[in-house]
């Protein structure tokens, strides 16, 4: 069974996806951030290879990305980064002697390397400048654990495409046939058949509705009496067991909260921005 999760568009994941990390400090650890490559920037002693400069703020982006990663400065980082930056200059003035930049291929690769760092730099500034309050993400919490609900059910199910398979199925199970053999034989849900159809333990609203309605209403032990149809197709279902579920608190989970509510602000805000688009295909 798959989750109900929203997703954004493929050619842009990677900038969204560094939104979580970067937007969320605060000033004073910005202007530490801000502190430290200066303090590197000066380390650098201007190097140059074969003429060429390193610019200075090459040392302030690689600073903010340790930074970000919350790696803490040390001498032991600075030289690994003035050979890293030497190490590339010395690369890339070798492919442009050999022409390697001339290519169309790399050139539109390099073209899309920078758009994806601008993309990711206007994500940043838009999430900073449209915090999420934690009273939203206690509401989003809270919707959570209403959907969630207080037990979770140990669940097997056969997926079949036929409304008039899964009766068959139904009927042999009845009949004495036992439910892993024909998950096996029968299913269609290759992550769960060669179990004999387990889907483990798993509260109903991690299902999509249809399926997670038909597991709440089946008592402990019971076969649903006719198939039960989603958007997969037809399931014959089993319920095994239930408990009482413990929903982690609200504060063990907040911070993962704030990230689904960036990445879903950030796909609003690109909607948005498709939407007042002049888009033509010629």
């Amino acid at each position: 069974m798959q989750h109900k999760l929203k997703t954004i568009v493929v050619a842009l994941t990677v900038a969204i996806a560094a939104v979580s990390a970067p937007v969320a400090f605060a000033q004073t650890k910005a202007e530490k951030a801000e502190k430290t490559s200066t303090k590197a920037a000066k380390a650098s002693g201007n190097l140059s290879v074969n003429g060429v400069v390193i610019p200075s703020t090459y040392f302030d982006a690689m600073n903010r990305e340790r930074e970000q990663s919350g790696q803490p400065a040390s001498p032991e980082f600075a030289n690994a980064m003035k050979d890293e930056l030497i190490n590339r200059e010395v690369l890339s003035q070798a492919a442009k002697k050999k022409g390697v930049d001339k290519s169309a291929t790399v050139a539109a690769q390099m073209d899309m390397a920078r758009q994806a760092v601008l993309i990711r730099a206007f994500f940043d500034d838009y999430v900073k400048a449209n915090p999420i309050s934690d009273a939203q993400l206690k509401a989003d919490y809270d919707k959570y654990v209403v959907q969630l609900g207080d037990k979770e059910y140990k669940v097997r199910h056969i997926l079949v495409d036929k409304e008039d398979d899964a009766k068959a199925i139904i009927a042999s199970l009845k009949k004495g046939e036992t439910f892993e053999k024909l998950a096996k034989e029968k299913s269609k849900d290759t992550g769960s058949k060669d179990n004999g159809g387990d889907l483990d333990w798993a509260p109903a609203g991690r299902y999509v509705p249809e399926f997670g309605n038909a597991v709440k209403a089946l008592p402990k032990g019971q076969l649903s009496e006719t198939p039960v149809k989603s958007p997969f197709g037809y399931h014959v279902i089993r319920v095994d067991d239930s408990r009482a579920m413990k929903v982690p608190g609200f504060d063990e989970v907040k911070d993962k909260f704030r990230q689904q509510a960036q990445q879903d602000q950030v796909a609003r805000l690109i909607q948005e921005l498709r939407g007042k688009a002049k888009i033509e295909e010629k």
